[in-house]
């Protein structure tokens, strides 16, 4: 059986893939273009690939192609639809990162707290060390105790950043999904969550019903000194919205760990905004999920050789 990882850098460069070559041919490439593409997928069986795009193109040119194995959660990398027709079998892999993500989650909440990141930057251009007094109160700071954190998508993420919050004295809102009824009642209405937080952080997939969800609306009706924390999928929140929100200073601040387009582009007007964190996709990859993430890949090609595989 031949196999290719097409996109291996996605993953990093500290981790073993050698575990692959139980499974028969394999190759790896940091990097595929779109260039390049066609001729390293015309023969293989089993494709690996973290964000490479397979349409009706694309899988027409793969022959031989029965797996597409994606080293992630989200899959709207791959028409689902086309693969059906042309019997591709296709895997995620789920819950990998739970922790990691989780982890970010309350990192930023508590960098935002503190305004960590620019005292850091205050003592290294030289600022504590011209202070009249011992310390330097530059920027204001809170107790996140007793504080309200709203949660947007409560699927195994955001039940672990549900736990890790009240283990530090906060308050937790989960919100109803719009149009959906719930046999317990302890959600909260999405417009209450919205109004009342101040902390709101997304965990939702990316859908037609999720595209937006976060717009200038919801930042209008947001507290002005409350956060919004995107870990989900970049246009799960209106980027313009949220460069108007806080450019206008709508609400306090923000951090986040997806954009519209990634890597943005350099001239993206948040980049230049001092009221938001912005961190490069990472929060799925500590070293522990990532391990994680390979295991989850060989299992399913395991699971394909078995007749086992559970098609996305």
């Amino acid at each position: 059986m031949k196999l290719v990882f097409l996109d291996a850098i996605s993953l990093g460069n500290d981790i073993d893939l050698s575990i692959f070559n139980k499974f028969g041919e394999f190759k790896y490439y940091k990097t595929t273009s779109k260039e390049e593409l066609f001729d390293r997928i015309k023969d293989v069986e089993v494709i690996i690939t973290n964000k490479i795009y397979f349409g009706k193109e694309e899988l027409k040119q793969a022959k031989k192609l029965k797996l597409i194995a994606i080293t992630a959660t989200g899959y709207n990398n791959v028409d689902l639809e086309e693969a059906r027709k042309r019997n591709i079998k296709v895997c995620n892999v789920k819950g990998y990162s739970t922790n990691s993500v989780a982890q970010l989650t309350l990192t930023y909440i508590l960098a935002l707290a503190t305004n960590i990141c620019k005292y850091d930057k205050s003592v290294k251009e030289g600022e504590w060390s011209q202070s009249p007094i011992f310390t330097l109160l530059k920027y204001p700071m809170f107790d996140i105790t007793d504080k309200t954190l709203g949660i947007i998508g409560y699927g195994e993420i955001g039940k672990k950043v549900e736990e890790l919050a009240k283990n530090i004295g906060m308050k937790v809102l989960i919100a109803k999904r719009p149009g959906v009824n719930y046999e317990d009642d302890f959600r909260t209405e999405f417009k209450e969550l919205i109004k009342n937080s101040d902390f709101i952080t997304l965990h939702c997939p990316l859908s037609k019903d999720t595209k937006h969800l976060i717009s200038y609306k919801e930042f209008d009706m947001m507290k002005s000194t409350s956060f919004l924390i995107n870990i989900a999928r970049g246009p799960v929140v209106d980027e313009l919205a949220l460069y108007k929100a806080l450019k206008e200073k709508k609400i306090a601040g923000a951090a986040i760990d997806v954009m519209d387009s990634e890597p943005p582009k350099k001239e993206n007007p948040l980049l230049k905004l001092d009221n938001i964190l912005i961190t490069p996709h990472i929060a799925w990859a500590s070293i522990e999920s990532r391990i994680k993430l390979i295991n989850g890949v060989v299992k399913n090609i395991e699971d394909f050789i078995n007749n086992k595989l559970i098609n996305l």
